[in-house]
């Protein structure tokens, strides 16, 4: 299989899952389509519903409850728009949305409800307002390609889209949100070390694992591609219930990171988006957990614990 699934019923099907699964999942799958690439998929456990990987990204009946307080923006991400695909929450640095496309749909994403038709900049040639609009404002010195995932990108829009912030004097640092050297690690080839080669900017990947049964022998050979290349490799985690709330998997999660050259730096409380409810872990247990990791291990492999709030000016410490 070379081809993402992108239909519950082959997803349960090519796991062996009970087929009970299916209309929960097919009903969950209307308001926010499977998207699985096969890399993930060949990590996931045949027949356990229980997985810890198959729980991120199985469309389940939980998804369709309303719950107080979840809703479709929670980071209110509109109210932050400076151009169309050109977000500002922080001071210093500005965010990207470079396109609308993932390699994998992850059932916790906080934009799984964002309003790509209006914000994706590389729609409509809408690149230029949101490059001028950074190149207009020496305050920014930070510039953080997200999206979706920006490594979903050609190679060669890549480099257009660098030079033209490379170009930008005050811009001194370029951060990268990415999955897919997790999900789809043969995506670090030849032709993106060399994209990576031709960035003046120190840069830093922000990789996103959440549990140490992602890190296998292709994703450790991407980290030390991307480590080769020199770029700083980071990685922020999303506290989820049923996939990694126990102390033993953050440790392991912690330990393999480190081992594959990648540094622990957050572990975010979900955010509050419609549909991933039974994804939220209580900011008490949160805390227990991570006082737990911080009596095991190194200070530096202990991940800060933070929640992103609205309107505050940067992620809040829990």
């Amino acid at each position: 299989m070379t081809r993402p699934l992108s239909k519950p019923e082959a997803l349960i099907e090519s796991l062996g899952l009970d087929p009970a699964l299916l209309p929960a999942a097919r009903a969950a799958n209307e308001t926010f389509a499977v998207r699985v690439p096969p890399a993930w998929l060949a990590r996931i456990r045949p027949g356990d519903p229980d997985d810890p990987l198959l729980k991120q990204i199985l469309p389940v009946a939980d998804e369709l409850d309303e719950r107080p307080g979840f809703v479709a923006d929670p980071l209110e991400e509109r109210a932050a728009t400076r151009a169309p695909g050109l977000l500002q929450k922080y001071a210093g640095r500005a965010l990207l949305v470079t396109t609308q496309a993932c390699a994998i749909h992850c059932r916790y994403c906080f934009r799984r409800e964002f309003p790509y038709d209006e914000q994706t900049s590389e729609e409509g040639g809408r690149w230029s307002e949101a490059l001028a609009t950074i190149a207009a404002d020496p305050s920014i010195e930070e510039v953080i390609l997200s999206g979706g995932d920006p490594l979903t990108l050609s190679d060669a829009r890549l480099r257009q889209l660098t030079d033209a912030i490379g170009a930008m004097p005050h811009v001194r640092r370029l951060r990268v949100h990415t999955r897919q050297p997790v999900v789809q690690p043969a995506r670090v080839d030849e032709g993106l070390i060399a994209w990576l080669g031709a960035i003046r900017l120190p840069t830093v990947f922000v990789l996103h694992v959440n549990h140490p049964n992602e890190i296998d022998a292709e994703v450790r050979a991407a980290c030390a591609r991307l480590k080769a290349a020199g770029v700083t490799l980071l990685n922020q985690s999303v506290l989820l219930k049923g996939v990694n709330d126990d102390v033993d998997t953050l440790q392991r999660l912690s330990v393999d990171l480190v081992d594959a050259g990648v540094l622990p730096y957050y572990l975010h409380l979900p955010d509050r988006v419609r549909g991933t409810a039974h994804f939220d872990v209580a900011e008490e247990r949160a805390r227990t957990l991570v006082a737990g990791l911080a009596a095991r291990l190194s200070g530096y492999l202990v991940p800060r614990l933070v929640r992103e709030i609205p309107g505050a000016p940067a992620k809040m410490p829990v």
